[in-house]
């Protein structure tokens, strides 16, 4: 069983990636490439749990460009809480790939984007520690947490927590999260887009722009 690449996204026209554009916080929010991503695991700290299931899904202004998923084999059986939580079994995972099979496929599917999740610690806390784990260079993204920027942008009379399902419900997400990583993932995207209309209607137009903004975004080149 091998990473599924659902659709590629399209491949930039000779010297786009290093034409002469401005930096990734000072670009229209409309004109970045987000790679939202969403992970399933063992169990909640990366000392201590490994990764099941890996997912991300590409985006520019509000079109979806392509997906990413993929099981892993985590090399230890999977907790009957987290299997409850999230329908992944050991049965289902006995011929995934395992990790360093999968990672850099990752890696070059959101290579050049703003990586996005919610709850960005975790995940990003993850596959940072994958790539330790893996013997590769974390490459450094601008990562963009969905659930620190909806906290500066719901009124708490919309909605009680800024859950994903919560937010996914008040948005009318297409794709119900459901503790899977393409589905998170998908509903995400959505949330994502809802949330970048709010900033765009408070005169927020780039990434630049919340550097103010606790724990919102967290870049090197910040």
């Amino acid at each position: 069983m091998s990473p599924t690449l659902i659709a590629r996204p399209a491949e930039p026209e000779p010297g786009d990636r290093d034409s002469a554009r401005p930096e990734l916080t000072e670009r229209e929010l409309a004109q970045l490439e987000f790679s939202v991503i969403d992970l399933e695991t063992t169990g909640w700290s990366p000392g201590a749990a490994a990764i099941t299931e890996i997912a991300a899904v590409r985006v520019c202004g509000g079109r979806r460009q392509g997906e990413f998923a993929s099981l892993v084999n985590p090399g230890v059986p999977v907790p009957p809480g987290i299997e409850d939580l999230t329908g992944i079994s050991d049965s289902m995972l006995a011929a995934a790939p395992r990790l360093p099979a999968v990672l850099p496929s990752l890696l070059d599917f959101a290579d050049g984007c703003v990586l996005v999740a919610h709850n960005a610690p975790f995940d990003v806390g993850f596959l940072r520690a994958a790539c330790a784990e893996c013997g590769l260079a974390w490459p450094h993204f601008t990562v963009l947490d969905t659930v620190m920027l909806a906290r500066q942008l719901m009124d708490p009379d919309e909605v009680p927590d800024c859950k994903l399902g919560t937010l996914a419900g008040f948005f009318r997400a297409r794709t119900v999260p459901s503790h899977r990583a393409l589905a998170d993932a998908r509903a995400t995207v959505d949330v994502l887009g809802w949330l970048i209309r709010r900033l765009t209607h408070r005169g927020i137009r780039t990434l630049d722009q919340l550097r103010g903004w606790p724990n919102v975004l967290t870049s090197s080149l910040l």
